[in-house]
């Protein structure tokens, strides 16, 4: 059985994205700053080892116009290029019932969220890492998400989309992990307690 990880960068104060999706605060360093070489590397790691990746449509629409080439644009960073390939390489499900194609290693799913991702734990194979606000609620609520990975950036920004989604019950964790990154950045990585 596969693990399920929802893993984002989230503010202080609990969002994945600031109001009208700015996620300019994600670097840590304030409004429009980059992550620390250390986290992107961080960051590029967890892609390597990512068994098959679950993305929103958001998610998806903001990443996939600027990963899979990015690593041939003028001045593109060694970890940048390294990112790039990874990120192409990586297995990758979109869900979303507003798209009709999606490419870079990656298929498109239309219909129910929680049965195709309640399948896929099920397959053998490496981690499932989710992303994106409404798909990683879905998954929240119905119970399916084995550990929690918040990357917290030391910035207060009043409202938003938010990590954490309305649950209908508790849910108790344990910690595993906590670093520090560059920047004031801290990482907390919890189980779930089943």
């Amino acid at each position: 059985m596969r693990k399920l990880i929802f893993a984002m960068n989230v503010t202080l104060d609990g969002y994945i994205a600031a109001t009208g999706d700015d996620i300019g605060w994600s670097g840590g360093g304030g409004p429009d700053s980059s992550p620390s070489d250390e986290l992107f590397q961080w960051w590029s790691d967890r892609v390597g080892a990512t068994g098959l990746a679950l993305y929103g449509r958001k998610l998806w629409e903001a990443m996939s116009p600027h990963w899979p080439t990015a690593d041939q644009r003028p001045g593109a960073t060694p970890a940048e290029i390294e990112f790039a390939g990874r990120w192409r390489d990586m297995p990758k499900v979109v869900f979303s019932s507003t798209i009709s194609t999606v490419d870079w290693n990656t298929r498109l799913v239309t219909g129910d969220a929680v049965a195709e991702i309640t399948r896929l734990k099920a397959d053998d194979g490496g981690p499932m890492d989710i992303g994106g606000a409404t798909l990683a609620a879905a998954a929240m609520r119905a119970g399916l998400i084995d550990e929690y990975v918040l990357v917290t950036a030391p910035v207060l920004v009043g409202g938003g989309t938010p990590f954490f989604t309305a649950l209908d019950n508790w849910v108790n964790l344990t910690l595993v992990q906590t670093r520090t990154f560059p920047g004031g950045v801290v990482l907390t990585r919890y189980e779930t307690r089943r």
